[in-house]
């Protein structure tokens, strides 16, 4: 079998479509969390606790070439190494949000999993050759 033959086989096994299709939707729907935190929960959060932007929390590693503002963006154009930790800071604090939220997402869908529980089977039809033999048995059960 040839190189081109098994890898044809191997991707369009169901697998891999099915894991084709979880990354676009999760890309999009990664897009629809970072909209939420962004746009819905952190001006929230700063109403409420103040602006939680620690971009410009950094350490100049570097010489600062006379004239460059003391932003990150500033010194990062001009080439100057910095350590930024507060961009550090506020992925983290939003990566936290966002856990959360898909944790919440997720215990609301077990909870309406458990909620409607599936309905009982109905037991399977015994097959006749089964019905015959039980009822060759009771009846060899009456005869003395």
């Amino acid at each position: 079998m040839g190189m081109m033959q098994e890898f044809r086989e191997f991707a369009v096994k169901g697998n891999v479509i099915d894991l084709a299709v979880g990354v676009i939707i999760g890309g999009a729907f990664g897009k629809i969390v970072d909209s939420v935190v962004s746009d819905l929960i952190m001006p929230v959060v700063g109403l409420v606790f103040g602006k939680l932007d620690f971009s410009n929390l950094f350490v100049v590693l570097g010489s600062v070439p006379p004239g460059t503002a003391m932003t990150l963006d500033a010194l990062k154009k001009a080439g100057v190494p910095v350590f930024a930790y507060g961009n550090f800071l506020t992925v983290a604090v939003n990566f936290i949000i966002l856990a959360f939220i898909i944790f919440m997402m997720i215990k609301q869908i077990n909870r309406l999993k458990r909620e409607t529980p599936a309905a009982p089977a109905a037991p399977a039809a015994t097959p006749e050759d089964i019905v015959l033999l039980r009822e060759i048995r009771d009846s060899l059960k009456k005869t003395p």
